[in-house]
């Protein structure tokens, strides 16, 4: 005689076994290589830790390895930047740091963009730079010139202003308002390594900042589209601190005082204005002509 709870005694469905509901554990699982439409090593984007950076673009990459390998957390590539990027897969495996060749689709995953020129980096985040310390590292004398971005938000029109700022030895970029708030990954790579040249300062209290850069010898020139002094017709102050609002609104009505120099770039008078980038690059340059 069977024992009561045999398998034979339990109560059996009426239903037909086609119709049972089965167990999620006895659905088998579909491989990734069963796909046809997707790439055999293809990963979902991890989301970016709040203490991480994501950069990608060959140059701006290669740029943080040379200043800050440190930062360096994981890696990802295509397979054709495998030659270029040795020495990066090298400190990764000495330095036990994971690092995936990946297909093109992946990294527009992880980056959200189709311009990642075949690698993104995960960085640690650099510790914030405050002002009292951006000012102790300057030298007493000496001509020196620095950006303070009033509201410039866009990461290419950053990208682009940091990249001229590197060329022209700008000091450092300061960013105020929503400046910088779309920076990052994009703005870097646009930077082509750039952003590891050029120091940026996060200011909260505009005037607390002013009396601090005034007292240090920082002289502000704000740039205008119209009504201002030719640039290439003014002595520009051997410590610039050269203000530069975004295209859609310029700076802000605080700094049109009358103290303080409003420069204009004469032109053609065919366009509006140039952009807020190339308009930098051209007051640096000027700079840079009358100082070094």
């Amino acid at each position: 005689m069977r024992p009561p709870d045999s398998k034979s005694d339990r109560p059996k469905s009426d239903r037909p076994k086609s119709d049972r509901p089965k167990s999620d554990c006895s659905r088998p699982r579909r491989r990734e290589r069963d796909n046809p439409d997707r790439p055999q090593n293809a990963l979902p984007a991890p989301e970016l830790r709040a203490s991480e950076d994501r950069y990608y673009g060959l140059n701006a990459c290669l740029a943080v390895f040379a200043q800050r390998p440190q930062a360096l957390r994981k890696v990802w590539l295509l397979e054709s930047r495998i030659a270029v990027l040795k020495p990066v897969l090298a400190f990764c495996v000495a330095n036990k740091l994971g690092y995936r060749v990946v297909e093109d689709a992946d990294l527009g995953r992880l980056t959200g963009s189709q311009h990642h020129e075949g690698v993104c980096f995960a960085l640690s985040q650099r510790p914030p730079l405050t002002l009292d310390a951006w000012l102790a590292q300057q030298p007493e004398q000496g001509a020196q010139q620095a950006l303070w971005l009033d509201g410039v938000a866009n990461p290419h029109n950053i990208g682009a202003i940091v990249r001229s700022a590197a060329h022209f030895s700008v000091a450092g970029a300061l960013l105020c308002g929503d400046a910088g708030l779309a920076a990052g990954g994009a703005a870097a790579r646009v930077a082509e390594g750039g952003a590891e040249a050029v120091p940026l300062l996060r200011i909260a209290a505009r005037e607390q900042a002013m009396a601090k850069l005034s007292n240090a010898g920082w002289q502000p020139v704000v740039s205008v589209v119209r009504g201002g002094r030719s640039l290439f017709a003014t002595a520009l102050p051997p410590r610039m601190l050269l203000v530069i609002g975004a295209e859609d609104s310029g700076v802000g009505a605080h700094w049109l005082t009358p103290s303080t120099p409003r420069i204009s770039i004469p032109g053609s008078g065919r366009v509006e204005s140039l952009n807020v980038a190339s308009a930098t690059a051209v007051f640096l340059a000027q700079w840079w002509q009358q100082h070094r």
